[in-house]
């Protein structure tokens, strides 16, 4: 491979492109058991070097999960779809480290979330059900301390620990907005959404039927693009100044919210101070024009016990944070 000529290669688990520079080697790596195919690459891609690779379904289940494709000789490396990415799907390393360019340069900002766990207010007798129930396998017992760990690197804030917990560990998402599941509209016996949902806010309940736990969504997105019913968008002009000049970009503005079974909408983010070009082009792409405040107040969400119904696993666990919501 000549110097500065990319080399990828893609199997059914990993894409990966390779860059040798001549004092820079860059590897990227798509962890595509991880991708959702939630689009959020594709959008912020200032290059357009990524695409969507659809979900192939059969009988309302997946049969081949929805996906990304990367156009190498497109690809400059910068980071933006590593920052953004919802599930941490993507990783940069600069001559074998972790690095990102657009995070080290201060052209786009590292999101705002968080996960803390406060021993001091845990029950114990709940471990097993808070490490079941993460869907990243994030969270272990480290019995040395007798506490639980969190990998946060990989963590998607899903907040279904936070709710398993009752409140010992708290979660900040990044973005904030709102899904709306309207059963009416769905094609009869499909549940693709819930087969690619990364939190499982969208999960198949006892009785067999498709239910939303809306405090448990990132606003990944990933089930608008797998389900049927398929978004419609029509491109529009925004402008917006950087550094004294005025620039004009496009974005798509969905137009068939009414018809749709879910509806995920982004309002804000939280996120370190930046103002880069490259960043509010992003947002603005991302976004809807909207500023609310958060959707669910985290107290109530802690006893709701749809949320608690929602969780995998261990009946007496879940009999027992029932009993203290009746209490």
């Amino acid at each position: 491979m000549s110097r500065g000529t990319p080399k990828k290669t893609r199997n059914e688990h990993q894409m990966t492109i390779n860059r040798d520079m001549v004092t820079r080697n860059y590897w990227m790596k798509w962890n595509l058991d991880k991708c959702v195919g939630c689009q959020i690459g594709p959008i912020v891609c200032p290059k357009e070097a990524l695409t969507h690779v659809p979900a192939v379904l059969k009988a309302g289940r997946i049969l081949q999960r929805t996906s990304v494709d990367v156009d190498e000789n497109k690809c400059v490396n910068c980071g933006i779809c590593v920052e953004a990415c919802p599930t941490h799907a993507i990783e940069l390393t600069v001559n074998g480290k972790p690095e990102n360019p657009v995070i080290e340069y201060g052209a786009f900002p590292e999101f705002d979330a968080k996960t803390i766990f406060r021993r001091e207010q845990f029950d114990f007798s709940l471990k097993d059900f808070i490490i079941g129930n993460c869907p990243t396998d994030v969270i272990w017992y480290d019995p040395k301390r007798d506490t639980l760990r969190v990998e946060f690197d990989n963590c998607i804030h899903c907040r279904q620990c936070e709710v398993a917990s009752k409140g010992a560990f708290e979660v900040r998402q990044p973005w904030v907005g709102s899904v709306i599941l309207k059963r009416d509209l769905c094609v009869p016996d499909c549940f693709a959404c819930a087969d690619i949902c990364p939190t499982r806010a969208l999960h198949i309940n006892d009785q067999g039927e498709l239910v939303l736990a809306d405090y448990y969504c990132i606003k990944c997105g990933a089930c608008m693009q797998v389900c049927p019913v398929k978004p419609e968008y029509e491109e529009e002009t925004f402008t917006f100044e950087s550094q004294g000049l005025t620039l004009s970009r496009s974005r798509e503005r969905l137009v068939n919210k009414e018809t749709l079974p879910i509806v995920v909408e982004r309002w804000r983010i939280r996120h370190s101070e930046v103002s880069s070009a490259a960043w509010i082009e992003a947002l603005r792409k991302l976004s809807d024009d909207k500023a609310k405040s958060v959707e669910i107040d985290r107290k109530r969400a802690l006893r709701r016990a749809d949320l608690i119904e929602a969780l995998k696993g261990n009946l007496l666990a879940k009999a027992y944070l029932k009993d203290e919501i009746e209490r």
